[in-house]
């Protein structure tokens, strides 16, 4: 496929990689989704997004594949499933990626990058995916979109310079703006990465040790204090790091939840479904990052210390 028309691939059709499959999908890009226990639901029904955003969406046909072998090869690939995937995952890209394909992780966490890099084939190009959306899957092929949408890109690895890695991700980027999805071009990945985890460290951790959505969390005076402690906390880690995050950045992110509605983030569906929480991407990178930095992350230690003893039971 050219690259004027590129031909798109969702690894892991979940909430994530199906509700940007289905956007893209729909602004006319060629896009072709991998699936597993999914499969059949949408293979015989397609997929359907309730979104308070954008209204009731339904695409009855979509192309859909549980056969990696028989799914055609793509020029782009973005990958929606969780981290603890990705080593099981690594071959399945190599397989379906076209020769200098540009693989996108739309992923939380640290260090997702640096880890799936040595799996993949050396002509594919890796570029991180930060999604600032509220969503998560109702039912098989069921889609629930409660609020935002965008998503951002920056390249990390492969065969491109700094300025052809940066071209690259301005160019996933127009895919998305296409769709009508607010997205832009990272300079610096990691330092993006690090800005989110200053939201993903406190809520996706204590929504499953409190049993809270995130309206509960912020309603509550106790619970709201130790939010703000977890995200001043990780923003000393950044910037003992070597990346200085914006000063007024944790009473925006406050501001920012207190107008979300009541949502439940990805680690609490995980745990309450017991499947494996993004402990290591999330929680395990950060803190090791910051004690090679010669910084303390007490509180999100404890946190992750809890998460541990929860998921062992």
């Amino acid at each position: 496929m050219s690259e004027q028309q590129p031909r798109i691939g969702i690894i892991g059709t979940g909430a994530v990689g199906g509700f940007y499959g289905f956007m893209l999908a729909r602004a006319g890009f060629e896009v072709h989704f991998l699936l597993r226990s999914e499969y059949d639901a949408v293979s015989r029904n397609g997929l359907h997004i309730s979104s308070a955003v954008h209204g009731e969406l339904h695409e009855p046909k979509v192309h859909a594949w549980n056969d990696p072998a028989l799914m055609p090869k793509c020029d782009w690939l973005f990958v929606g499933a969780k981290t603890t995937s990705n080593p099981v995952l690594a071959p399945i890209i190599n397989q379906v990626a076209a020769a200098g394909a540009k693989v996108v992780l739309l992923q939380n966490g640290l260090g997702i990058e640096d880890e799936i890099r040595p799996l993949l084939d050396d002509h594919l190009h890796l570029l991180g995916g930060l999604c600032f959306i509220y969503v998560h899957r109702s039912a098989p092929g069921m889609i629930k979109h409660q609020a935002q949408g965008g998503v951002n890109l920056g390249y990390h690895s492969g065969p491109a310079t700094q300025e052809e890695g940066y071209a690259l991700a301005q160019m996933g980027v127009s895919f998305f703006t296409q769709a009508g999805l607010d997205s832009k071009a990272l300079p610096v990945l990691q330092q993006a990465r690090w800005q989110k985890l200053v939201w993903n460290i406190p809520y996706n951790g204590l929504s499953v040790l409190l049993n809270s959505d995130i309206e509960q969390l912020m309603s509550e005076a106790h619970s709201r204090e130790l939010v703000t402690q977890l995200m001043e906390e990780t923003m000393l880690a950044a910037q003992a790091c070597g990346y200085t995050l914006p000063d007024n950045l944790v009473q925006a992110l406050l501001k920012y939840t207190d107008a979300m509605p009541a949502y439940l983030p990805s680690m609490f569906h995980d745990f309450k479904q017991k499947r494996p929480m993004e402990l290591q991407a999330i929680y395990h990178a950060p803190l090791a990052a910051a004690q090679a930095a010669g910084c303390a992350m007490p509180k999100t230690s404890m946190l992750l210390q809890t998460l541990e003893y929860l998921s062992a039971q």
